[in-house]
């Protein structure tokens, strides 16, 4: 090794040392290391399609493959050359989700318009889109609510079946004359359907209802609900339709049915362990051209499970196959895998941030934006792929497996001792104690951590992208340098849909990370993700679920929840009673208050929980509506309430055992110049370590780990048992010093006045409900309202010396 090589490497090494490892490609093993931790090295080829696909059909002649782009940004169907990986035709949709199917003829091609409650009958030619017909089900929502999902039609194109989300219905049409024959209502809300071979039965997965109805096509009765796993999504028969496969996506599961029996005679586990932990969303069902091997799409494990199914009953795994992120379907084609990645090859970051956007709609939602935009904004900057993958040998596919091992965090021992160190206050596993007894919990909205630590000396933010710094938000500055500095923290999340559901589970089903897109690009559907619907839960609930089958103590203060009213079971009773929900015009210090009074009396009683969950949410802001608290007074406000926080409960006898973790449930909201997932994140208390700067890698279910350590829990999904604790950030010498509150520097009370095209826009905004506002919209408000109406964000700025930059911060933090 020559000198230059060697200084390099100790460099490298010294810097790896002191940052930990960063979201991006690894040049030295070519994994992409993802912002929740997890590694993505896909095989084969791939190329890009559009945003969140969702289904892909073959027609039946193999010659053509339709793909349905269903995300929050544009959405379309595409027709691809599968042999030769080829994008061949594109038509861009107003909605669609999920539903395809080709005529047998390869004449046709029947799409989903998604929540405009029609579908669209494309006229096949030479490989491209012809002319399109629409068959309307019902009227366009929000007047009916009706959300084809999944198609069948029979091979004489005569009958066309669809299958719905939102009103939980099986339409019969007839396609030539372009009308409904029958409405069939089902028990749950529905994903996808298949008609037999013989083409007598439809079956149909009940995505809500845990089992696969059987509709007889002749009279149109439903003859049997066979019992399956939680959340039935893709479904697969294989040529003499004899048996049916389905992919259950809440229990990692495969149910394999014998149609002539309509009974589970075998279930298989895809997981890369023996655990029943969720997390590994099972959503893709591929048989080989011999069908002797099946192929199983586990989207949050980011890999194919491959399966010897040549004995029916007593399926055997063959290994694994690493893939994109978040693949939601897989097909086959001759030797070829085809596989959707929903989320593409990789995260990113947004230092240009979430806008413009060219106009907005009377509901407030964008009906156009440029394609910079779209790639800036969290929601939409994540496109998805296709992969093309030889169908491996078997040495190929040991390798294969290696490699999705080497890919993912999670293990089974990791479930039972989690990393950590001997006499840490954060214990490794359960029955070991600590010296905290209180665990407090707080959640706000949505900002990265450039936008408000940008500034900080230390950390390696970009001072260009600060929004909200010292001046605006003084106390979390203070957490940051008078406790730890998280400069390599990232939620889980995209948005706050499925954002409190990361927060509160470590973990968002399908039903959430394939619906939020929707409702989130202003196209209609079901959107309470707050606990509101049960069919949206993780199999076995929210940290509060655990929490009371473990006999911990537990309240919570405005999170899913308003006042005394729950929005889940298990809260019921465990509500602060004067906490309210999300709300802007209600100010976080009222929050903050309302939590004052009730801790006190909890204290004089004796009974203070020992999980508390808070929100703080102002931080949201409501842009620059004319009359509305301004952002920087909304995001002042909201570290006004945090300081005071910290402030009472350091001031409390049960301080010398408390702990407290701040964090944003999302970060959609703004840019950021190391990844869009990045946000700022604190903890704080007597046992934590003070002016320490700690560059370790962590997430929002690592933060959930660390609480559940020290409350006796389990992990809740793969994810949190696979991520880190916090341990690094504490020390077993604790530092009863109390906190004071660092009063606002600004009025709290300063409104929007100034009438421009920003507050013009504003007014168009629905602030009744977070995320109801076009977010793409709001974070160019918002910007504006900080450095002005003609400004616009900053270029990114590239480094070719990305290595001596973080030496150079690493060297500042040991002064």
């Amino acid at each position: 090794m020559n000198i230059r090589s060697f200084v390099i490497f100790i460099l490298f090494f010294s810097v790896g040392q002191v940052f930990g490892q960063w979201p991006g490609k690894s040049e030295q093993t070519q994994q992409v290391l993802l912002p929740n931790g997890w590694k993505l090295s896909p095989a084969g080829t791939s190329i890009p399609l559009g945003d969140l696909p969702l289904n892909m059909q073959l027609s039946s002649s193999g010659s053509l493959l339709a793909v349905t782009n269903n995300g929050q940004s544009g959405q379309s169907v595409q027709l691809i050359d599968p042999r030769n990986g080829k994008i061949i035709d594109e038509r861009v949709l107003a909605k669609s989700w999920y539903g395809l199917a080709f005529t047998n003829d390869e004449k046709h091609l029947y799409v989903s318009g998604g929540n405009d409650n029609w579908i669209l009958n494309f006229k096949l030619k030479d490989g491209k889109f012809g002319h399109s017909d629409t068959i309307k089900l019902g009227k366009v929502w929000p007047k009916e609510k009706i959300g084809p999902a999944g198609i069948a039609v029979n091979r004489a194109n005569t009958t066309l079946f669809v299958v719905t989300k939102e009103d939980s219905s099986v339409y019969v049409i007839d396609p030539a004359r372009r009308q409904v024959l029958k409405r069939i209502q089902l028990p749950a809300i529905a994903y996808s359907c298949l008609l037999s071979p013989d083409e007598n039965r439809l079956y149909v997965s009940l995505w809500g209802g845990r089992s696969v109805a059987v509709l007889n096509t002749s009279t149109s009765l439903i003859e049997k609900l066979i019992p399956v796993g939680d959340h039935p999504n893709e479904l697969l028969l294989n040529r003499k339709g004899n048996y049916l496969f389905v992919a259950n996506a809440n229990d990692n599961t495969v149910s394999v049915i014998s149609t002539s029996s309509n009974k589970v005679i075998e279930v298989i586990a895809t997981t890369l362990y023996a655990t029943q932990l969720t997390g590994s969303t099972t959503n893709g069902l591929a048989l080989s051209d011999n069908e002797k091997t099946l192929f199983i799409a586990n989207a949050d494990n980011n890999c194919l499970a491959v399966f010897d199914i040549s004995k029916p009953g007593a399926s055997a795994s063959m290994g694994f196959i690493p893939v994109g992120w978040y693949p939601t379907n897989v097909k086959t084609l001759g030797n070829k895998i085809l596989v959707t990645n929903g989320k593409g090859n990789t995260s990113l970051p947004n230092p240009q941030g979430p806008q413009p956007v060219a106009k907005v709609d009377n509901s407030g939602y964008h009906m156009g934006s440029t394609a910079n935009s779209r790639l800036q904004y969290i929601g939409g900057l994540f496109k998805g792929s296709l992969s093309l993958i030889p169908i491996p040998k078997p040495e190929q596919l040991k390798e294969y497996t290696k490699q999705v091992y080497a890919n993912t965090p999670f293990n089974d021992q990791r479930t039972v001792v989690a990393d950590g160190e001997t006499g840490n206050p954060i214990p490794r596993k359960l029955g070991e104690k600590s010296p905290i007894k209180h665990v407090f919990y707080i959640i706000k909205e949505n900002r990265t951590y450039d936008q408000v630590l940008g500034d900080l000396p230390g950390g390696n933010g970009d001072s260009s992208l600060t929004l909200f710094g010292r001046t605006i938000t003084p106390n979390q500055h203070n957490f940051a340098r008078d406790y730890v500095l998280l400069d390599n923290f990232y939620v889980d999340a995209e948005v706050s849909a499925d954002g409190h559901n990361w927060s509160m589970a470590a973990y968002a089903t399908d039903i959430v990370e394939k619906t939020w897109p929707t409702s989130y690009g202003g196209r209609g559907g079901s959107t309470t993700f707050e606990g509101g619907r049960p069919v949206t839960y993780p199999k076995d609930g929210f940290i509060w679920d655990y929490c009371q089958r473990a006999g911990v103590t537990y309240r919570s203060y405005g999170e899913f929840g308003n006042y005394q009213k729950a929005n889940i079971k298990s809260l019921q009773g465990h509500m602060g009673p004067h906490s309210p929900g999300f709300n802007m015009d209600i100010t976080d210090q009222v929050r903050v208050e309302a939590w004052m009074h009730d801790f006190d009396s909890l204290v004089v009683a004796g009974t203070v929980p020992q999980f508390n969950t808070l929100r703080i949410s102002n931080d949201h802001t409501s842009g620059q509506k004319i009359g509305k608290v301004s952002p920087q007074a909304a995001v002042a406000d909201n570290d006004y309430a945090v300081g005071r926080f910290l402030e009472h409960l350091s001031h409390s006898p049960i301080w010398k055992e408390s702990v407290v973790f701040i964090l944003e449930d999302d970060a959609q909201n703004g840019p950021d110049h190391i990844d869009a997932h990045r946000s700022p994140a604190f903890v704080l208390g007597p046992y934590v370590k003070r002016n320490k700067a700690v560059h370790t890698m962590y997430s929002t279910s690592g933060f959930l780990r660390t609480m559940e350590l020290i409350l006796g829990l389990p992990p809740m999904s793969q994810y949190d048992a696979g991520a880190m604790p916090l341990f690094e950030c504490f020390t077993n010498i604790p530092d009863f010093t109390p906190y004071t509150a660092i009063k606002p520097l600004i009025n709290l009370d300063t409104r929007n006045t100034a009438r421009n095209e920003s507050s013009r826009r504003s007014e168009f905004f629905n602030f009744a409900k977070e995320d109801s506002v076009p977010d793409l919209e709001l974070n160019e408000v918002v910007w504006k309202s900080v450095k002005g109406e003609d400004s616009t964000m900053p270029a990114p700025k590239r480094s070719a010396f990305v290595i001596l930059e973080k030496k150079k911060k690493a060297d500042e933090d040991d002064k």
